[in-house]
């Protein structure tokens, strides 16, 4: 099974639509445009929230809390590394690594199985992301760890573009 998140390009909030294989719409992602700290709302293509992840605001390396249904199932932090992105993940017993460039990553459970496969395409219109994965329960758990690791990502570029700029 795969979902295809793909962000809105010209959107002043982040923007995602999450798609199934067959291009129906599964999700979509809503950030919010004047907040402290960063904060994503996940709705279900019906407009229910089904899942929020929320920055930690004072940290030394980006962290994101993931809510699914109102409650607070686990967080992901960014580990300081030079080389391959790599994620303190308190989620699910769950491990995720990516590879040099930190467009693609494995999450694996506690016993070794993979979960999932997240690649980013490297050509599109927005980022784009395929997840792949194989159980349907892991469908929303992989979605929020993947928004969370994105928005690690895009946190800890900026504050680097920031730094080199000063």
């Amino acid at each position: 099974m795969e979902l295809r998140i793909k962000q809105k390009v010209f959107s002043w909030t982040d923007r995602f639509d999450i798609y199934d294989e067959y291009e129906n719409t599964k999700y979509y992602v809503k950030g919010e445009f004047l907040s402290f700290g960063k904060k994503l709302h996940i709705y279900d293509a019906l407009d229910n929230e089904v899942g929020f992840v929320r920055q930690k605001v004072f940290s030394w390396m980006p962290t994101f809390y993931i809510e699914i249904n109102g409650e607070e199932i686990g967080s992901v932090r960014k580990k300081f590394t030079f080389f391959r992105p790599t994620y303190n993940v308190d989620y699910r017993g769950w491990t995720c690594e990516g590879d040099f460039l930190g467009w693609d990553y494995a999450v694996y459970d506690d016993n070794g199985y993979q979960v999932a496969s997240i690649r980013k395409k490297i050509i599109s219109w927005g980022d784009t992301y395929i997840i792949s994965y194989d159980r349907a329960e892991d469908e929303l758990p992989v979605l929020m760890l993947v928004l969370a690791i994105d928005a690690a990502n895009e946190q800890a570029a900026a504050a680097a573009s920031s730094s080199s700029n000063s």
